[in-house]
């Protein structure tokens, strides 16, 4: 059967107009938000706060804590969830420039099975020792690992971690071998270099604040490219002699490949509209976060650029989960 000209035509602009008024309605119903980390921790805190901001007309987020493999499981299962803007997920340095190259077998790639909408926060490490300890800056701590090769100790929070990916970097900018000994949890390393069992800790902020401020620890350097706020005087490394070094966990919204061009637009705009919001600077902060807005492009840059620097880190310190 012959089909008109005009006929043609009017099925044409149907599926056009059909299109743009699905675009035009996005979001329809609420969207799925999925945080790889357990319910209350920095990752899923950030995550909520980040979404009640931009939640709004047209905005429902439903948070979905999917842990797992250091990640892997809630990256993979937004990875290989539908492109139309209904599942995203809360990606940081770990899953997306770390792990690709700690595991031996990723079940996605970073770099091709996911949209970036936009960077969100990113947050510094803080290197400590004992209160009582004989290493008062990172200058004593250098000298006496030149000294001594791999006679001092530092802890984090586990194998291929950003801290423990951050002290390998700095040990190699700095020419000193130093041990590192991995922990499960927080708490036990933490007593360890209170007690002088390790010399130093490399953690988040918040994690070791406490102790901080109580005076168990003394804070030698951070790792940021600036003075963290919560600490402030406390120097960061490249003023300690380390021009241009900086390692930091970063956070960011990604959806899965092939996410519609005008859904990425309006998403990035809007979370850049809410990381404005003073409110969310001051409860980001509160979780050791500084707020880091982004464009896509340059959110995707950051996702390989760090992926090849953190990936050679991971090569040359050995570091590999099966």
């Amino acid at each position: 059967m012959l089909i008109s000209r005009r006929a043609v035509l009017a099925i044409a602009a149907t599926s056009l107009t059909t299109t743009v008024a699905l675009a035009q309605a996005w979001p329809a119903k609420p969207i799925r938000l999925i945080v790889p980390f357990p319910a209350g921790g920095g990752t899923d805190i950030i995550t909520r706060e980040v979404a009640n901001k931009i939640a709004g007309p047209g905005y429902t987020f439903i948070v979905d804590n999917k842990p797992g493999t250091g990640g892997n499981i809630g990256v993979d299962a937004a990875a290989k969830s539908a492109p139309d803007g209904y599942t995203l997920v809360m990606g940081q340095t770990s899953n997306l420039a770390i792990n690709p190259t700690l595991y031996a077998k990723l079940p996605y790639n970073p770099l091709k099975d996911l949209t970036p909408i936009s960077l969100v926060a990113s947050s510094p490490l803080v290197i400590v020792t004992a209160a009582d300890s004989p290493y008062k800056t990172l200058a004593d701590v250098v000298k006496a690992a030149k000294e001594k090769p791999g006679s001092i100790n530092f802890a984090t929070s586990g194998n291929g971690t950003v801290a423990h990916l951050a002290a390998e970097s700095f040990q190699k900018v700095a020419g000193i071998k130093l041990t590192h000994i991995p922990y499960k949890g927080a708490a036990q390393g933490a007593t360890d270099v209170i007690s002088g069992q390790v010399q130093l800790y490399v953690s988040s902020i918040p994690t070791l604040l406490g102790h901080i401020k109580s005076g168990k620890m003394r804070p030698i350097a951070v790792t940021s490219a600036k003075r963290a706020d919560d600490v402030p005087q406390v120097p960061t490394i490249a003023e300690s002699g380390y021009k241009g070094f900086e390692a930091v966990t970063w956070f960011g919204i990604l959806g899965p490949a092939n996410l519609p061009k005008d859904v990425v637009a309006r998403l990035n705009a809007d979370i850049n509209k809410a990381l404005k919001d003073p409110e969310l600077e001051k409860k980001l902060g509160a979780q050791g976060a500084d707020i880091a807005g982004s464009t896509p492009e340059q959110f995707a840059k950051l996702i390989h650029d760090d992926a090849a620097r953190w990936g050679q880190i991971v090569k040359e310190s050995g570091a590999k989960i099966d």
